[in-house]
């Protein structure tokens, strides 16, 4: 098994590009381009302008807007008895997922799935607490140095100080200070961001926290143990899936960790194309990490599963090459999303694997150093483990709308004979009383954080550079 160095897997190159410059003025010179994005250009429907993530359309699976309208339906009726369904429809809720969130409710649908929404009820006022304070110095410097490398093609973070970038911030510092024992990790940062994509920075927290603790325990602690594990156990899954991808990885002793680091830790949210990530999330956060395994399982099959592929890789090197450069085909969403629906891998063939390599682990490397909670295997075995109150899953607050032609009641009809028998002046004597509070569908912070000083939105070439990579070693 791979040796890993001690780090929390962070990137410390050196730079000196920060978002605030603690009052020492921008050294950045003033550039049309924002982040390296052109200033106008085409936005996708998904918000990027360009790069690898950006809709063609060519890959992507186009609904038809009755269909989606239909589903949006559903699942406004689901999230309104979110605890019934999970109870006796679970079945039905999966497949709902697996058919795609429709994008107008998937934050809310992800929100709910994870357990996030009950966790920001339990602890109402926490992330306005946690986001009042300053933060270890340490770690501000570190994310403040990985935020422009974050979608730097999408609307959202391409403005170097924008928005986007100050709540990225927010959420990743609030998170080192809720789990100061972890601190930061750099691949943390992409799920966070796809997460601000979708919903509001608390919202983001709640749901970042929950991935971190039970879908994911581990993988962004020191020595990434749980990662190193998790690529053992998609290598021996590999061999019954793949036998053929799975000798030639033996053969030239490539291991887990040099391949699937990336994907799993940021949950694809940096392989695929952003429609198949999307729909690859909508299962991971229904089912739970087996999803992870069966989308790393499909593209190993179907980059090295027969001799034919395995011409064009015929050392450790080329393969490693190959799987940096996974052929379009292979990562398009209807090909992808039916592919892992078919392959048949279960909770039960993971927690089993599990066991086998933590026998191995210790055998070889001794006890784990770091002790993380149990896997929940997705939304259902979250609510089983912690039943929520309905008062914690309630849609608040809501709008109501009420339609100009709805039917009126014997009482508003007899109140409008009234009026109109009322002349202009006594109307105008009438006391108007005061609007009442407006129901937003996300709370607005009573004390929103203080801008970031210095800030300027400025071209960097660097985000977009080739040479420079992340790494989450």
């Amino acid at each position: 098994m791979a040796k890993i160095e001690q780090g929390n897997g962070l990137d410390l190159r050196s730079g000196t590009d920060k978002l605030t410059d603690n009052g020492k003025g921008s050294s950045y010179v003033s550039d049309p381009e924002v982040n390296g994005v052109p200033g106008e250009t085409q936005v996708d429907k998904y918000g990027f302008t360009g790069g690898a993530q950006q809709h063609t359309g060519k890959f992507a699976e186009e609904i038809p807007i009755e269909v989606l309208r239909q589903r949006e339906a559903k699942w406004l009726e689901m999230l309104n008895s979110w605890d019934k369904w999970m109870a006796k429809k679970h079945k039905k809720v999966k497949e709902r997922c697996q058919k795609g969130i429709p994008p107008s409710l998937r934050g809310r649908a992800w929100l709910y799935l994870t357990g996030g929404k009950v966790r920001r009820e339990q602890n109402q006022g926490k992330f306005q607490e946690l986001d009042s304070q300053p933060g270890d110095p340490k770690w501000i410097d570190i994310i403040e140095r990985d935020l422009h490398r974050q979608f730097p093609f999408h609307e959202m973070f391409a403005a170097r100080g924008g928005h986007g970038q100050q709540d990225l911030l927010r959420v990743l510092k609030a998170y080192t200070l809720h789990r100061p024992e972890e601190g930061y990790c750099q691949a943390q940062a992409p799920i966070a961001a796809v997460l601000l994509m979708h919903m509001p920075a608390e919202d983001a927290f709640w749901v970042l926290v929950q991935i971190c603790e039970k879908y994911l325990p581990g993988y962004y602690s020191t020595g990434l143990e749980a990662i190193q594990l998790d690529g053992e156990i998609l290598y021996a899954l590999l061999r019954r899936v793949s036998p053929v991808a799975h000798r030639h990885l033996k053969k030239h002793k490539l291991e887990p960790i040099l391949y699937m680091t990336e994907w799993y830790m940021c949950a694809f949210s940096r392989t695929l194309p952003w429609a198949s990530v999307l729909r690859v999330w909508d299962m991971f956060l229904c089912e739970g990490v087996k999803i992870l395994f069966r989308v790393g399982l499909v593209l190993l099959k179907c980059m090295l599963g027969s001799q034919e592929k395995l011409k064009a890789c015929q050392g450790l090197y080329e393969t490693m090459e190959l799987l940096r450069a996974i052929q379009p085909q292979y990562m398009q969403e209807v090909f992808l999303v039916h592919e892992i629906i078919e392959l048949v891998v279960s909770e039960k063939d993971i927690e089993k694997e599990h066991h086998a390599q933590l026998r191995r682990w210790k055998e070889t490397h001794g006890d784990l150093h770091c002790k993380s909670p149990p896997r929940m295997h997705g939304a259902k075995a979250i609510m089983t483990a912690e039943p929520p109150s309905r008062q914690d899953l309630r849609q608040r607050p809501t709008i109501i709308v009420e339609s100009p032609l709805a039917p009126k009641t014997v009482g508003e009809r007899e109140e409008d004979a009234k009026e109109s028998g009322k002349t202009e002046e006594e109307k105008q004597k009438k006391t108007i009383p005061l609007p009442q509070e407006t129901v937003i569908p996300y709370r607005l912070p009573t004390d929103p954080s203080p801008p970031l000083k210095h800030v300027t939105v400025q071209g960097s070439k660097e985000s977009l550079s080739s040479a420079e990579h992340d790494t989450y070693l």
